[in-house]
């Protein structure tokens, strides 16, 4: 069974939890997860990682490591992680099917799960 990854990261996002990663000790990664709030229902949280999880789903690129929280998997399933430097902002960008809508702002979106049949076939 070939192992699937939740998310997907750019060359950009992959550079930079590189650079995060450098400028912090014992820094493994990243860890992307979810959680109530924001106008639109969800929010992304983005921690500093300095000890893998159990559970913890692992997405790697190019020697970068994003940790996915479990509670996020079905949410998150096949995004794309982006990393943007605007006028306006520099952050990390998903680009989520799951999303049924946003906010303005951009911080807090309304997310709907994948369903586990989707996890069942993409993990075949």
């Amino acid at each position: 069974m070939g192992r699937f990854s939740v998310l997907t990261l750019t060359d950009a996002a992959a550079r930079r939890v590189g650079e995060i990663v450098a400028t912090r000790e014992n820094a493994l990664g990243i860890r992307v997860g979810i959680k109530k709030g924001g106008c639109a229902g969800m929010e992304y949280m983005i921690d500093l990682v300095t000890e893998a999880k159990a559970g913890d789903d692992l997405v790697e690129r190019d020697g970068a490591k994003v940790f996915v929280a479990p509670e996020a998997v079905l949410y998150l399933l096949g995004t794309e992680m982006d990393f943007e430097v605007t006028t306006l902002r520099t952050g990390f960008v998903f680009n989520n099917p799951n999303q049924t809508s946003a906010c303005g702002c951009g911080e807090s979106v309304e997310l709907t799960p994948a369903a586990p049949e989707a996890l069942a076939s993409a993990a075949s």
